[in-house]
């Protein structure tokens, strides 16, 4: 599996995507799943990542796996080079996909080789559970969910923003979040300015400046 997890920045990207498909010398096709932001409209944070993406200069394609049937997913996915799921509310990105059976679509996807970038959100529901998200998101914005298991890509759940410089997840709230759920889960905490790499069986943290 090749998977890039992403806190915030996204200057990693470019790197993880070359490695993979530089001999290709062609412009790629990215599906960008929008879940995660449907409750959050207009915010600037939303036009700001998509804009991110697609500067890179690759074709971006919006998905709303909400929206689709595990059948339209599955051939959507196997056109495409890349899937990228963005950041945004954990638990309505994780409802979204359980609901609609598109959670194991993705799985399917990512273990077959599909390259996988998350942001935040996105970065979370790859491991076992999103519960240690609980401080940080509003698990009332998946209230359709039973459960918080996540895909189960990766051993440990994510903990993005982990340096505490995003206002809306102060160092308190991250330290708050470490002592809880920490002696229960394993958790891999992130900087804005870094991402976990997964190739194969390797997990490596590797630096994702703004871009």
């Amino acid at each position: 599996m090749h998977l890039l997890l992403l806190s915030l920045h996204t200057g990693a990207v470019a790197s993880f995507l070359d490695a993979l498909f530089a001999s290709t010398g062609r412009a790629l096709r990215i599906g960008y799943v929008t879940d995660a932001q449907a409750a959050y409209g207009d915010a600037p944070f939303v036009a700001a990542e998509y804009e991110r993406i697609r500067a890179l200069g690759h074709e971006v394609e919006r998905i709303e796996c909400r929206t689709l049937a595990p059948a339209q997913l599955d051939a959507r996915l196997t056109d495409l080079d890349a899937i990228y799921v963005a950041g945004g509310s954990t638990f309505a990105l994780l409802e979204a996909l359980r609901i609609t059976g598109n959670d194991a679509i993705i799985v399917s996807h990512v273990r077959a080789g599909l390259p996988y970038i998350g942001c935040s959100a996105g970065s979370i529901i790859t491991g076992p559970d999103v519960a240690p998200a609980s401080l940080m998101d509003d698990p009332a914005d998946g209230p359709l969910l039973t459960d918080t298991t996540g895909l189960g890509l990766i051993s440990a759940t994510v903990i993005p923003h982990a340096d505490g410089q995003l206002p809306p997840y102060p160092p308190a709230l991250i330290q708050k979040t470490l002592s809880r759920f920490g002696d229960s889960h394993e958790l891999r905490p992130v900087r804005d300015d870094q991402a976990l790499l997964i190739h194969g069986g390797q997990q490596t943290i590797v630096e994702s400046l703004e871009t």
